[in-house]
């Protein structure tokens, strides 16, 4: 890599960060836009998953509710592994980049749709059924596209959780996403040790990032909360339809 890719790939993972860091949201998602625009889809997915998966153990002991947290939502976690294997199988035949603005327009729609319907709530019936077909999706989202906010963020803002369980459910999710992935992308093939040691590296930003946007997240009121990650949703699923890839390339030169 040239020092302009270097620096736009540090830019991302440290944005990624910050933003997980505050919000809870995929890291992936966050750092995707930089990675794919200095490296190509398929590299970046392959160099994501390490910085993604050490910014969320960071997450682990500073969100809390570790074990209530586990217990509520191992279904969807579980059912995300196999999700994961397949999307990976495809990942290394299939264009991702119709499946990457699918994904940016379901992210658009819900926006919209949490926004026009704030205080919609998930029945407690529903939130035990979905969790498997949910977390089978959002498996397979994540192995294509390397995002794992889909349907992950839907379903965890439609239970109503305080910040500190939303942040937690949705970091045990990544975490166990990222750490399957990681598997998957060396069984496949993809993850080279060259990419590897690439990845590793990339840990520094992303932990960095993830310490200042801890440090935020306490003085951000619920409703505050709530406005924010829809906002940052929103910023996430326009760069994926509009294909903001080009732009952040020329930032890299």
């Amino acid at each position: 890599m040239d020092w302009g890719q270097v620096a736009l790939v540090a830019t991302g993972l440290f944005v990624a960060g910050l933003v997980k860091g505050t919000t809870g949201l995929g890291y992936s998602t966050c750092a995707l836009p930089f990675l794919v625009a200095a490296l190509g889809l398929k590299t970046a997915i392959v160099i994501v998953p390490i910085p993604a998966m050490a910014a969320n153990i960071g997450l682990l002991f500073g969100a809390g509710h570790i074990k209530e947290t586990f217990q509520r939502f191992w279904i969807f976690y579980a059912a995300s592994i196999p999700g994961i294997f397949y999307g990976t199988t495809l990942l290394t035949w299939v264009d991702q980049a119709p499946a990457t603005r699918v994904l940016g327009i379901i992210t658009v729609f819900y926006v919209i749709y949490g926004l026009i319907h704030p205080n919609f709530r998930l029945p407690p019936p529903l939130e035990t059924r979905l969790q498997f077909p949910a977390g089978l999706l959002n498996g397979f989202l994540t192995g294509l596209t390397g995002s794992q906010i889909i349907p992950l963020l839907p379903y965890m803002m439609s239970l109503k959780l305080d910040a500190a369980r939303f942040v937690q459910a949705v970091n045990l999710a990544v975490v166990t996403a990222s750490l399957i992935l990681i598997l998957a992308l060396i069984y496949s093939g993809l993850m080279t040790w060259h990419l590897a040691m690439i990845s590793a590296i990339g840990v520094l930003p992303a932990c960095l990032g993830v310490y200042l946007g801890n440090s935020v997240r306490p003085r951000i009121g619920s409703q505050t909360f709530r406005k924010v990650v829809l906002v940052t949703l929103l910023v996430m699923g326009i760069a994926f339809i509009a294909n903001l890839n080009s732009f952040f390339a020329a930032l890299a030169g």
